[in-house]
């Protein structure tokens, strides 16, 4: 457990890692791709660490040269999956590597932690079994485990239902290009947390793949291409950044994060937009965004497609004046945590009103207290919470090396503001 200090945070600028999003579909893209791959400023973390041995374990060679990553593609052929691939509690690995699954040679069984199999991946084993893949749940009850058998994908066309998550439809597109006549792929609710799937597609034309596309409805792919070898490098991530910027919220404070790209394809860009709103100055340059916090009032927000905000935008609303109303978060039942629960169970301890309906999470401004935080084994919840810290004296949270998850680095950086 870990106490945090309140303190008046001086202006200061922070880096933070690479994104996480973007560093699991480069080391599939790059797995996928036709030769070296050189990744830089890639995440290292426990979810991308089961990627990256996940990937080894379909025959990928993949090491460290210096600060950079090496991934030696292999053109679409991956090798016998003759043991259990254990994904922990990498919701991203889970969905986007079954379907990688379906490239290779044999059967594929993935794993992962009690909660893992406690999370939905149904839609996508309907989706492929459709173009001819042997994909299946092996409790049958929808959830991980699963068990992929390899084929030879010639079924050009399927439906998919992205309703409780967009990495389903962020599978099937990573693997199209590798079929052999593509694929068309119709989604017929959905999808959730849309800026993901923007995110894909950008990093597979960075890529040099071609496909088009009618908005989030339909998507052809043509199949027997390739993705291109050579040298790429992942944005620093705007979900890790949203932490500092909510501290600068709280605290009245002046915080830049570097690296961040304005015109960022990851959807967690825009959390900038809704601090704005509530009453902070936000400035976007070439290096980076900068927020300085001011007095805060809520506002109504749809984060259907911003989900890793939902915790900390909460956090930031117990600050704030009025009742703040995030919309459209069902999907966060069946995160890491219970997301939406844990977020209400943690703002009580401290004093909050907060509740959940349904689809929406409501959080009435007022004063925090001082409570030990229960993280639920989510390092969401821990990087959340821990801005409150900053000015709430009695804030400690516990299994504070959950954040190990997504930003090993996180306590160290926080330290420095």
């Amino acid at each position: 457990m870990i106490e945090i200090k309140p303190h008046k945070i001086a202006p200061c600028r922070v880096s933070v890692p690479g994104s996480k999003s973007y560093t699991h579909r480069m080391l599939i893209a790059a797995a996928l791709s036709d030769g070296m791959c050189t990744i830089k400023n890639a995440l290292v973390s426990e979810d991308t660490r089961f990627t990256i041995e996940a990937l080894r374990q379909m025959g990928i060679q993949i090491d460290f040269h210096n600060d950079d990553m090496r991934v030696y593609g292999k053109g679409g052929r991956l090798g016998a999956g003759n043991a259990p691939i254990h994904l922990g509690n990498s919701g991203t690995s889970m969905r986007l590597l079954s379907a990688v699954a379906a490239l290779g040679k044999g059967t594929y069984t993935l794993t992962g932690t009690a909660r893992m199999q406690k999370r939905p991946i149904k839609d996508l084993l309907d989706a492929l079994q459709q173009i001819g893949v042997k994909a299946r749940s092996l409790k049958d009850n929808g959830c991980p485990p699963v068990e992929i058998t390899g084929a030879t994908i010639s079924v050009d066309q399927v439906d998919i239902n992205c309703q409780k998550s967009s990495q389903y439809l962020s599978a099937l597109l990573l693997i199209a290009p590798c079929t052999h006549n593509g694929l068309e792929i119709r989604v017929s609710d959905g999808p959730v947390s849309r800026p993901y799937v923007d995110l894909t597609i950008d990093l597979m034309k960075t890529f040099g793949l071609r496909l088009e596309r009618e908005g989030y409805r339909l998507f052809n792919v043509p199949g027997g291409q390739i993705y291109r070898a050579g040298e790429y490098a992942v944005e620093a991530d705007c979900s890790q950044a949203a932490y500092f910027w909510g501290a600068a919220a709280i605290g009245g404070a002046d915080i830049k994060v570097m690296g961040v790209k304005a015109d960022s394809a990851q959807g967690d860009i825009r959390f900038v937009d809704l601090l704005q709103r509530m009453g902070c100055r936000v400035s976007k340059t070439s290096d980076g965004i900068r927020v300085a916090g001011g007095s805060l009032s809520a506002i109504e927000a749809d984060l259907a497609d911003m989900p890793d905000q939902v915790p900390t935008l909460a956090v930031v609303a117990a600050f704030a004046r009025g009742t703040t109303v995030i919309k459209n978060v069902a999907h966060l039942k069946s995160k890491e945590s219970d997301r939406l629960s844990a977020t209400v169970t943690e703002l009580k301890k401290m004093g909050i009103d907060a509740t959940c309906t349904e689809n929406d999470l409501v959080v009435r401004g007022g004063k925090p207290k001082g409570s030990k935080i229960d993280t639920y084994n989510d390092h969401r919840i821990a990087m959340s919470f821990a801005i409150a810290g900053l000015n709430v004296p009695g804030v400690c949270i516990r299994n504070e090396g959950c954040v190990e998850k997504s930003f090993p680095a996180f306590w160290q950086v926080f330290e420095r503001l």
